[in-house]
């Protein structure tokens, strides 16, 4: 298993992987990261689709052309999930307040699901797999890749993950350098266009 400073900053996203399976010890240490993921009051608004059927990759791929979904070994979808706390509420007969017709309400299930995803990454590259998360699951076709996953009302996808045995190690995308992302006690404007054009 890779340190956390190198599972951190030598991080890259995977394209390219073998046609080689992941154990299910990784995969279920891969689910309790996920599963111990910090959330929102700790509602846990999200939940995650993990999928190896080809068929359904090969479904999601035909939407979004991200050639890495069908040749990784597991695709997990990560959706924001207010149906299951609807569902309860209802059963319970309990009022549920609006929250998710706010943005804030909206947010809350984006962070949580996002952060679901981070966990998944990071356990993943732990273990010397490679990821790639692909945002665009989430824009591609969404009534259609939510007919496929069969989602529920009030659960939409935020984001994929793709994660496999890597077959590539591509450099690291260069990054904006620390003084233009990091700022000190208050947000930073002077000479940061000038210096954003440096990087470019």
């Amino acid at each position: 298993m890779k340190d956390v400073h190198s599972t951190l900053l030598d991080r890259r996203s995977i394209r390219r992987y073998e046609r080689e399976p992941i154990s299910q010890e990784d995969i279920d240490y891969i689910y309790e990261a996920i599963r111990n993921t910090p959330t929102s009051y700790n509602g846990q608004q999200f939940s995650v689709i993990d999928i190896t059927d080809r068929q359904i990759k090969e479904k999601l791929y035909d939407l979004t052309g991200q050639k890495q979904i069908k040749t990784c070994s597991h695709f997990m979808v990560f959706c924001a999930d207010y149906y299951k706390i609807s569902e309860l509420a209802d059963r319970k007969g309990l009022d549920m307040p609006e929250f998710t017709h706010t943005a804030d309400g909206l947010i809350v299930g984006v962070v949580d699901a996002t952060l679901a995803m981070m966990s998944a990454l990071v356990a993943a590259e732990s273990l010397g797999l490679g990821t790639c998360p692909i945002g665009y699951a989430r824009t591609a076709a969404p009534e259609e890749t939510s007919k496929i996953l069969e989602l529920p009302e009030k659960v939409f996808v935020v984001c994929g993950l793709a994660i496999g045995v890597p077959r590539e190690m591509p450099d690291i995308k260069p990054k904006q350098q620390r003084e233009l992302m990091i700022f000190s006690n208050k947000y930073k404007t002077e000479k940061l266009v000038s210096e954003l054009e440096a990087y470019d």
